[in-house]
């Protein structure tokens, strides 16, 4: 059970009176205190981040700009292996479908510009994967003749 404090008008009033005269007393002991300098608000950041009151000497090390890369690395003689699938679904009116991974069961989208003309539900495929907007799709597929 909460109980519910009520104040009057009168009580309320001397509440705020009282908060004012103690605010106005904490600004007269910080004006009494004296002036505070520009030089006591500065802080100093040396180069591991850490403040201090005055400024620390710098340790400067030489970096070989020969060594700095500005570009993503090349990637040589990586070759991606191939996928095994067999194409679970496919809509040659709509121009894509879905072909299913024989490894680890997962379903990828393609699209007719990256199959050949002639593909078809059922046929067993090789393809690449690349990521798409919506997710992984499988690219560069070809259909694998036994």
């Amino acid at each position: 059970m909460v109980k519910k404090i009520t104040t009057s008008k009168r009580d309320r009033e001397k509440l705020k009176e009282q908060k004012r005269k103690e605010k106005q007393q904490r600004k007269e002991e910080r004006q009494s205190s004296g002036p505070s300098s520009f030089e006591d608000m500065i802080a100093y950041v040396d180069q591991f981040g850490v403040l201090h009151s005055v400024p620390q000497e710098r340790i400067e090390e030489e970096v070989d700009a020969s060594h700095i890369e500005v570009s993503v690395p090349k990637q040589e003689n990586v070759e991606v292996a191939p996928h095994m699938g067999r194409i679970e679904y496919f809509n040659a009116a709509k121009g894509y479908g879905f072909v299913k991974d024989t490894d680890n069961g997962e379903k990828y989208f393609f699209h007719i510009s990256s199959a050949p003309a002639t593909i078809a539900e059922g046929d067993r495929v090789t393809f690449e994967i690349e990521r798409g907007m919506r997710g992984m799709n499988a690219v560069r597929i070809s259909v694998v003749t036994e």
